[in-house]
């Protein structure tokens, strides 16, 4: 056999993501407001772009019917669309690493990454403290906890807790040694550690914590959720900030699946409880992007055209320009200003027609919710509206990121949507986690306040009303609706019968 250099022709097949096309990948993922920004942006680049205004009339791209089935189906009803989609959404429709569908689980994350609560919950159905309103009121943490300590301690006690008070950082932790705080009163040091662990139970959870792992014990006990292998994680934080999960496995002597929700579980908490109360930008109302409205023959999908401005390709001005004298370069760079106008306007019009291909998807799978409430609805999942509509699961991901529908029942976020399933313990159809949440509230408003209901009380009922769940799953759920432990409702309707 010889051997030498050769030449061979072989032919092959792949995807080139071009810029324009990763462009309208990413246009997808953008809200109307975002849209506006980088339409003026382009404006102010291109002089063949111009915005046209609001489009008054909603237009075929940014509208559609669902029309209502007869009486006697119980099936959600079938999509009569305005327009027609087949191949419109071709071009954007690429698998490509997404981070909005492919997120790291928690437990593959150190601590490094940060510990945190969402600032906006789905749905905006949230009955915790409303902390947007101590900062409106000027309410600082110092004034906070002194009201709390002036309600629950008195005398030397009180004294005490203004001291420690005094000396809490912004951002809610107690620094200061505690000796100087007894000296400086004359006072035991056991009683000055007795008061910070009365000051520690005020709220925010997790107040006046020493470090780091004072204010994660103190919130995990406010939850009820302080068992010994937490406590274990919570003592080895160094472990999950190298992301050793083998070692904390072993130490906290639990399997794969129960440390991924313990961690889930620990990054929900504040790690900065005092920052709540600190001065900073106020949080912009949100701005639907979608419509949907009851008609007598069913649903009226439509996009926030006050939020969408028209773009519009100023043709007149392009002949204009083309019939005057210019050299190669001008010429190219004109045919470059109209390929780029002609190419963003068709991508918009792709996104309008995509994300109201979406949402009516999710309106139809969704009808339950939309006529009856949240007890009706359905498990749902990215993959199920992908393959019913003919696009690819990230493409979804996409359409639904940062993006929010309104309707008569509210505003909520269009992955709000997609929850996952409880089975059910009678061997029914599964519900979805939603609904569950929903059920957990309303046991939990119609406790008495002397008779508060734990998680395993919830666990029980739950299982009567024909819902298979764990504890783990009831309080991560209760929390989810900002609801908090029975120990916290029972302080909470405590001090509001010594108030009454």
């Amino acid at each position: 056999m010889s051997l030498g250099p050769r030449l061979d022709l072989r032919q092959s097949q792949s995807l080139v993501m071009t810029p324009q096309l990763q462009q309208a990948i990413r246009l997808l993922a953008l809200s109307n407001l975002e849209i506006e920004s980088f339409i003026a942006e382009e404006i102010d680049k291109n002089p063949l772009l111009e915005s046209g205004g609001g489009d008054e009339g909603g237009g075929e791209a940014g509208e559609a019917d669902i029309a209502a089935p007869p009486e006697e189906r119980s099936e959600p009803e079938a999509v009569d669309s305005l327009v027609g989609y087949e191949g419109a959404d071709a071009p954007l429709d690429v698998d490509i690493n997404d981070e909005n569908l492919h997120q790291d689980s928690a437990a593959d994350r150190g601590l490094d990454g940060g510990l945190g609560v969402d600032g906006v919950r789905s749905g905006g159905e949230g009955e915790g403290p409303d902390f947007d309103a101590f900062a409106s009121a000027g309410l600082s943490l110092h004034e906070h906890l002194i009201a709390q300590a002036g309600e629950r301690l008195g005398g030397a006690d009180f004294v005490i807790a203004t001291q420690i008070i005094e000396q809490i950082e912004e951002t809610g932790y107690f620094l200061a040694p505690t000796l100087d705080i007894a000296r400086r009163l004359g006072v035991a040091l056991s009683e000055v550690e007795r008061v910070l662990a009365i000051v520690q139970t005020f709220d925010p959870s997790g107040v006046a914590a020493r470090n780091l792992s004072e204010c994660l014990a103190i919130q995990a006990r406010e939850a009820d959720r302080y068992d010994p292998a937490m406590a274990r994680l919570i003592d080895n934080l160094d472990y999950l900030a190298k992301g050793n999960l083998a070692a904390l496995r072993r130490i906290c002597g639990v399997d794969e699946e129960d440390l991924g929700d313990m961690i889930r579980e620990l990054r929900a908490y504040d790690p900065k409880p005092g920052c709540r109360f600190a001065q900073g930008e106020r949080v912009e109302s949100v701005v639907p992007d979608v419509f949907v409205a009851r008609r007598v023959n069913g649903w009226a999908i439509e996009l926030n055209s006050a939020t969408l401005p028209r773009l519009l390709v100023n043709r007149s001005y392009y002949t204009e320009l083309s019939q005057g004298p210019q050299d190669r370069q001008s010429k190219a760079w004109l045919s470059e200003c109209l390929a780029s106008a002609n190419w963003l306007v068709k991508a918009l019009d792709q996104r309008a027609r995509t994300i109201v291909k979406v949402a009516s998807e999710i309106v139809k799978q969704q009808d339950g919710f939309f006529r009856s409430g949240v007890e009706h609805l359905r498990p749902l999942t990215l993959r199920a509206v992908a393959e019913a509509i003919g696009m690819h699961e990230s493409t979804v991901s996409r359409v639904t990121s940062n993006k929010y529908l309104s309707c008569d029942r509210g505003l909520f976020e269009l992955k709000y949507f997609f929850t996952s399933a409880i089975q059910s313990n009678d061997g029914g159809d599964a519900v979805s986690a939603e609904a569950v949440k929903s059920h957990i509230k309303a046991l939990i408003a119609a406790e008495a306040a002397n008779a508060i209901l734990s998680d395993d009380q919830l666990v029980e009922l739950l299982r009567a009303k024909g819902f298979d769940i764990a504890r783990r799953t009831v309080a991560k759920y209760r929390e989810a609706v900002g609801i908090g432990s029975s120990v916290q409702r029972r302080r909470q309707k405590a001090i509001g019968s010594r108030a009454a």
